[in-house]
């Protein structure tokens, strides 16, 4: 019994949308919290209380660079389970958001993004990134 409540441990830090993209956009590699508030949309409070779930989890790891917050998977395997759910969905992309470009995306002024940015302070091609929402 015990091997299945560490499962079900795991399978409920998936149970929701926010942290499913948040492990998305971590496939690309590590990113701040403040690159996920602004590619998401959502709250800065809104992701870490996602993040530390994840954290608490063991699936994600953490290191601060002055005031930002860097987040990285540390059990890439979670994306053979989110993979194989997706292909069990019918979802074939991989992916478990939709992203589509966003005017109002606010820009992410961290050093890693910061090196990107134009001379206007924009940060080129920002996408937003939606939640799809599925009714059961």
């Amino acid at each position: 019994m015990k091997n299945y409540q560490i499962q079900t441990q795991m399978y409920k830090a998936l149970m929701h949308p926010t942290r499913l993209a948040i492990l998305d956009i971590l496939r690309d590699g590590e990113q701040c919290v403040c690159h996920m508030e602004a590619v998401f949309g959502l709250r800065q409070a809104h992701i870490s209380q996602h993040l530390m779930v994840l954290r608490d989890a063991g699936l994600v790891s953490d290191r601060r660079e002055g005031w930002n917050i860097f987040y990285r998977v540390s059990k890439p395997e979670i994306y053979e389970v989110i993979d194989a759910m997706n292909s069990f969905c019918g979802d074939t992309t991989g992916s478990t958001v939709s992203t589509k470009p966003e005017a109002s995306a606010k820009a992410c002024l961290c050093p890693k993004c910061s090196a990107g940015t134009s001379p206007s302070g924009e940060q080129p091609g920002l996408l937003s990134m939606d939640i799809i929402q599925t009714s059961n």
